[in-house]
């Protein structure tokens, strides 16, 4: 093993034993590299005459471009768009990143989390994810409907097990009983357990209530002071988009950071829906745990060293990009205008699905939040109705599974939305009558 790694796992053993434990037999085994890094960072700092360093080309003391690049971005110069970026990340946007999280979720203060380490968008954070703390035939929890790309990541790359529950209960509300189940009865099983939580859920749109919050967070606490080494992730990609008074509308993170010294939370988030940019492809990895400075700072130097041996490191032409909007005074009215054009397109979709000349043929899913909504349909097949609208209509949705439709109504006007639903309407009606 690189004796980098072993001394960064060093560190851990000493700050908490519990989470060097939780990393991956890879995860052990990484570390941020010196040599040419290291070395191009003294130079950057002490080769006042010469540095001969970088790997990249310059002109006239200036990184080199081409004009019919940077005219297209004029608000940045060629070193803050065109260059690599650490693979930490740029520290001023990893620092400002923690700013706002700190602000979005006031239940954080005054506990230690890691600085936010950058990817290139949500995926590339699971992905890293799961090298550094997901071994083959680990068990992960997740509800039974979920985004499909978790089981390329989780089981085709890194071959663990997915065990499911199911998302709502009978009342329309999270399934706490069935999710404490399937927690439990995996727990007495095995000393290391990973939860994944997805809020708002991807595809139902769907965030838990304060109460169901708390009462989640209740339940892997006592997990863990059971005995079981807990590692949760949260899965913030719709982070914000919050539409009702009673739901949570701060990241699980903050309920779990620092709970018990054998729980690990992992936030997983970005810029890529928040601030509509989605191919900026700028996410975040960020650690809270019972952890001190030392433990945090070699999380983040395992993490990046993962980055680096992956994509080298994040686009620096979009961090830059992102940061400068991060320090724009518009920002904030911006995003209430977008997030109430957001809020009254799913109002409208709620108060259109309230017609009972839908509940013959199919009903919503409980949804409060983020993009989509999903119907479970009552007496056709999903895809043969997807195909039939597309083809007959026109009109483009995704099938989930042999009964479900998943609607983004985040990419219709709302004026759309009652055509939108009498049309689907109209192929069940279709289908069942074999026309």
């Amino acid at each position: 093993m690189n004796p980098l790694a072993v001394e960064l796992n060093k560190t851990l053993e000493s700050s908490n034993n519990y989470l060097y434990e939780m990393l991956s037999r890879v995860g052990k085994r990484l570390f941020f590299p010196r040599g040419i890094l290291s070395q191009s960072a003294e130079a950057k700092e002490k080769a006042h005459l010469i540095n001969a360093t970088i790997g990249i080309a310059k002109q006239d003391g200036h990184t080199m471009h081409f004009a019919s690049v940077m005219d297209r971005i004029p608000a940045l110069r060629p070193g803050k768009a065109l260059t690599y970026a650490p693979s930490f990340g740029l520290p001023e946007l990893r620092q400002r990143w923690q700013q706002e999280m700190f602000v979005k979720n006031p239940t954080l203060e005054g506990k230690a989390v890691s600085q936010p380490v950058v990817t290139c968008g949500i995926t590339n954070a699971v992905s890293v994810f799961s090298e550094m703390w997901v071994d083959p035939d680990d068990v992960i929890i997740l509800p039974k409907m979920m985004w499909g790309n978790y089981n390329m990541i989780f089981t085709v790359r890194n071959q663990a097990r997915l065990v499911h529950y199911d998302l709502f209960d009978s009342k329309g509300g999270f399934n706490l009983d069935q999710f404490a189940k399937v927690v439990e009865a995996e727990a007495r099983q095995r000393d290391k357990l990973i939860v994944l939580l997805n809020f708002p859920h991807n595809p139902t749109g769907y965030s838990p209530t304060v109460e169901e919050a708390g009462k989640i967070a209740g339940i892997l606490k006592q997990i863990a002071s059971d005995g079981c080494k807990t590692l949760v992730v949260m899965d913030d990609s719709y982070f914000g988009l919050f539409y009702e008074a009673d739901t949570f509308n701060e990241s699980m993170f903050a309920l779990l950071a620092g709970l018990d010294p054998r729980l690990l939370a992992v936030k997983l988030d970005g810029a890529t829906k928040e601030y509509f940019v989605w191919g900026f492809r700028v996410g975040f990895i960020t650690y809270g745990a019972v952890l001190g400075e030392g433990g945090y700072q070699a999380l983040e130097k395992k993490t990046a060293g993962c980055v680096r041996g992956n994509i080298s490191n994040a686009s620096h032409l979009s961090q830059s990009l992102l940061l400068q909007c991060l320090e724009d005074p518009r920002l904030d009215d911006e995003k209430a205008e977008k997030f109430s054009i957001l809020k009254q397109r799913a109002l409208e979709v709620k108060r259109v699905l309230d017609d009972p000349k839908y509940s013959d043929a199919f009903e919503p899913y409980p949804f409060n939040s983020g993009y989509f909504m999903c119907l479970r349909l009552k007496t056709v097949a999903a895809e043969a109705l997807r195909v039939y609208l597309l083809e007959r209509f026109g009109v483009g949705l995704v099938a989930l599974g042999d009964s479900n439709l998943r609607i983004a109504y985040s990419c219709i006007e709302q004026n759309q939305v009652r055509e939108l639903f009498d049309l689907i309407l109209q192929g069940v009606h279709d289908l069942e009558t074999g026309r």
